[in-house]
């Protein structure tokens, strides 16, 4: 029996079963779901213009075209997965016989689009060709700015840099009574100090000083100094009037405290000291990158220059890799190291630092900083950014995140 306006009855609750989840009406609404579904499979509703706002007279044609007949078969499994993760079972859906074949018709279309999106996000993507280039030989964390480094066999990479338990790279740091940074240029036999942790404690040491214990975390009740490193205002905690009254003692010279970088604090913006790097990337107290790159084999031929071989610890890199070309490093864009993907983004210049031999804190002023400047200064193009200095190491930022160990294998990306 028909109603006055001439349509026919809506059919019972009982002929149309459960009503379709929430998720797949929205799907079925939405203009994704729309542009998703392949032209043969829309519905193609024709109607006179009379008849448009009362819905009489509409024609919906489901048939898909020959040309997408293929699109059928490659997506139908696809389709039935949609259905199952919108736990529609088959029962729930209209007979077909009755007058609710429309909502079949719409719900297979919903499940065909669903299905095509999670087809399309599940399918393997092409992995970024890899070439080995090396491996890593050393890791290394110089937890004081300008003191010695502690070699470990593995280290969390951070976008601050490398991190091994409770010992972080560069977050401590010498300062004078003024607030400025104090580093081996100033005070050469900082390379003979070392923090080392062990358990919860912390430890400073040097040759002919009573090893110091310093808490992990320092007390909040510490004075808090606005630093200066580079020309930069960063904070740092004090570590306390035992710590500044040893590292006074073994230097010797004039009166330092040591200050503590805490997480909570803001680093150092990189791009403010060489605006090649990008504006989110950030350091503690080193000098403008968290991470330097270096390798055995440039390392190997500036020693073959030298009178007087040096060391990697010469040039403080935190990461030290073998088996590769000599300066191979400079043509390296983006390497994979583990999980870790690390973005190149310029060379290390070359200070007065590199002369102060590592294993007695006397700086020399000469070599292996002379010879280095006889042959690794910069193309006359790039001395707006590296001035007269030579240039040994590359400088990365963090690209993504994970664990790197001793042994890993260095792969490039891409070419």
């Amino acid at each position: 029996m028909e109603d006055p306006g001439g349509r026919a009855p809506a059919p019972t609750s009982g002929a149309q079963g459960p009503p379709l989840p929430e998720r797949a009406r929205t799907l079925i609404g939405s203009e994704r779901f729309r542009s998703c579904a392949p032209s043969g499979l829309r519905p193609r509703v024709t109607a006179p213009a009379s008849a448009l706002d009362c819905g009489c007279h509409r024609k919906v044609v489901t048939q898909p075209s020959c040309r997408h007949s293929r699109n059928l078969s490659a997506m139908g499994a696809a389709g039935s997965a949609a259905l199952n993760l919108l736990r529609v079972p088959a029962s729930r859906l209209p007979a077909h016989p009755r007058p609710t074949w429309l909502g079949v018709a719409v719900a297979g279309l919903a499940a065909v689009a669903l299905g095509t999106v999670i087809w399309r996000r599940a399918r393997p993507r092409r992995r970024r060709r890899l070439q080995q280039v090396g491996t890593v030989a050393q890791l290394w964390i110089y937890p004081i700015k300008s003191c010695k480094g502690v070699a470990v066999s593995k280290a969390e990479c951070t976008a601050l840099g490398l991190r091994s338990g409770h010992l972080r790279d560069r977050f401590w740091l010498v300062i004078d009574k003024t607030g400025n940074m104090v580093t081996a240029r100033q005070e050469p036999r900082l390379v003979l100090m070392s923090l080392t942790c062990e358990g919860d404690a912390l430890t400073l040491s040097a040759a002919y000083m009573k090893d110091l214990s310093l808490p992990i975390k320092m007390p909040t009740t510490n004075s808090l100094f606005k630093c200066r490193v580079h020309g930069l205002e960063i904070e740092g905690r004090d570590c306390g009037e035992a710590a500044a009254q040893w590292v006074t003692g073994f230097l010797k010279t004039q009166p330092y405290r040591l200050v503590q970088f805490e997480p909570h604090m803001r680093p150092r913006k990189s791009h403010q000291i060489k605006n090649v790097f990008r504006p989110m990337d950030q350091i503690a107290y080193a000098d403008a990158s968290p991470l330097l790159v270096l390798s055995e084999a440039s390392l190997a031929d500036l020693n073959s220059r030298l009178e007087k071989k040096v060391k990697a610890t010469n040039f403080r890199p935190n990461i030290l890799i073998s088996g590769c070309g000599v300066y191979a490093e400079d043509l390296w864009s983006e390497l994979l190291i583990g999980d870790v993907e690390l973005k190149k983004v310029m060379a290390c210049t070359r200070c007065v630092l590199t002369t102060v031999d590592p294993d007695t804190g006397i700086m020399s002023r000469k070599e292996p900083l002379d010879t280095l400047k006889s042959y690794r200064l910069c193309d006359p193009s790039e001395q707006k950014l590296y001035g007269k200095s030579p240039l040994f190491g590359q400088y990365f930022v963090l690209e993504n995140p994970g664990t790197i160990k001793v042994g890993d294998p260095a792969y490039l990306l891409g070419h």
